[in-house]
């Protein structure tokens, strides 16, 4: 191991920690990492800002600033506020329920448009219902989170790594559905008990809180009419993209930009109105990360861990599954699950090849561990960051330990039980 390798892996390790002390601004943390990684030598300006494999993703950043912008601009109609209200008197205004339902309709969402765009677009309903009933914000923010990796993890569109495993691996939307559909709604019922036990404290009962919220008016809630139309109209269109953006080869994040410049001059609002709505710390902080891991991928450091894990395995197709499923829950949990599965799919497409039909399941076994995985800490997947970034603009704190500790019991849970699919579905 040369010293430049030793070097990197200490920067990361450095920033992971500060992260994980959270004594520190994220996106300062990840920034001088991004620039220490530079001075050694790990990267530099063209792997950064140009490379597909060792740079920023690009992608997912405009992706994020598209809807931003677009929410931002939502927001003006009172849809929410609207949404909120109507969820709470449809539960009674038990908080319980209202969980349930926010997280039943986040992985329905997430099943068909990328869990970042649903985060983004759930997460200000979320708020306006817990100060309406009382409840605290941060359990329900989590919870969604979460659903919306586990909702993602059914479909090839829901949840970045799919996309890059269905290009590698030549797979369908329905090839997905088939083989991950069936685990994710099993996933997501036993997600639903989970929650009841996790958050258990979050779910007290105000029944002045909840008298108030059922003689409101959700319709009076509604300020512009005009805009909520409009922005009706290009949401649907935005949405319609995602669906079908696979077959007009066109990036989500090109998507996200139309949509956001066609709703921008459809209302007519200035623009500081939406742009303050943009999260940029967290878009900064998606930077550095992509980086710093790209520095990592760069070295070799992340193909060495996987080509180890390969031949590990050998030609024995069940054990191997298994244990992919459990060390990507495992290696997403400390690495953002994009640059993870762009760096293990060709190893997975290596055994594939390989081992034909015997060995195809371990397509399914990357997926569940990636996606699934990234449920185990506040940087595992994109969507966490987004919420928990999110929260922060909005007065609530979620620390990573506060994360985390419902994340690894969910992680260890939902992969645990992803084990024994596998292995009675392909390999018994």
């Amino acid at each position: 191991m040369t010293l430049q390798v030793v070097l990197a892996i200490a920067v990361f390790v450095g920033a992971y920690v500060c992260i994980v002390v959270d004594r520190f601004p994220r996106a300062a943390v990840v920034l001088v990492a991004a620039a220490l990684m530079v001075l050694i030598g790990a990267t530099g300006g063209e792997t950064m800002f140009y490379s597909g494999e060792t740079g920023i993703d690009w992608n997912v950043v405009f992706l994020l600033l598209g809807m931003m912008i677009i929410v931002g601009i939502v927001r003006h109609t009172g849809v929410f506020e609207f949404l909120a209200i109507w969820a709470a008197k449809l539960m009674r205004g038990r908080p319980f329920r209202v969980m349930v339902m926010l997280v039943v309709i986040t992985a329905v969402l997430s099943a068909f448009l990328d869990n970042v765009t649903t985060v983004l677009l759930i997460a200000p309903v979320t708020l306006l219902v817990c100060e309406r009933l009382g409840a605290p914000p941060t359990a329900f923010l989590i919870a969604e989170v979460m659903a919306s990796n586990i909702g993602g993890t059914a479909t090839l569109i829901g949840d970045p790594p799919n996309i890059i495993i269905a290009s590698r691996g030549g797979l369908s939307f329905n090839d997905f559905l088939v083989h991950l559909a069936p685990i994710s709604v099993g996933l997501l019922i036993v997600f639903v008990v989970l929650c009841r036990l996790m958050f258990r404290s979050a779910f007290v009962f105000h029944p002045e809180r909840a008298a108030r919220v059922m003689a409101l008016d959700e319709r009076a809630a509604i300020t512009d009419s005009r805009l909520l139309v409009k922005s009706g109209v290009v949401v649907g269109l935005v949405i319609a993209g995602f669906l079908v953006q696979s077959l007009l080869h066109v990036e989500p994040s090109v998507v996200a930009l139309l949509g956001a410049g066609l709703l921008a001059l459809l209302s007519r609002l200035e623009p500081r109105e939406y742009f303050r709505e943009v999260e940029w710390e967290t878009l900064v902080f998606f930077a550095g990360l992509f980086v710093m891991v790209g520095a990592l991928v760069n070295l070799g450091v992340i193909d060495a861990l996987g080509t180890a894990a390969v031949d590990l395995v050998g030609d024995d197709y069940g054990p191997a599954a298994a244990g992919l499923a459990v060390g990507s829950g495992a290696l997403s949990a400390v690495v953002d699950n994009i640059p993870f599965v762009t760096t293990m799919s060709p190893l997975v497409g290596d055994l594939v090849a390989a081992g034909g039909a015997a060995a195809r399941p371990l397509w399914w076994a990357l997926a569940l561990g990636a996606d699934l995985g990234g449920n185990a800490t506040a940087i595992g997947a994109s969507a966490n960051v987004v919420m928990i970034g999110i929260a922060m603009r909005n007065g609530v704190h979620i620390s990573f330990w506060t994360f985390t500790k419902y994340g690894l019991v969910t992680t260890a849970v939902t992969v645990g039980l992803s084990v024994p699919y596998i292995l009675l579905r392909y390999y018994s």
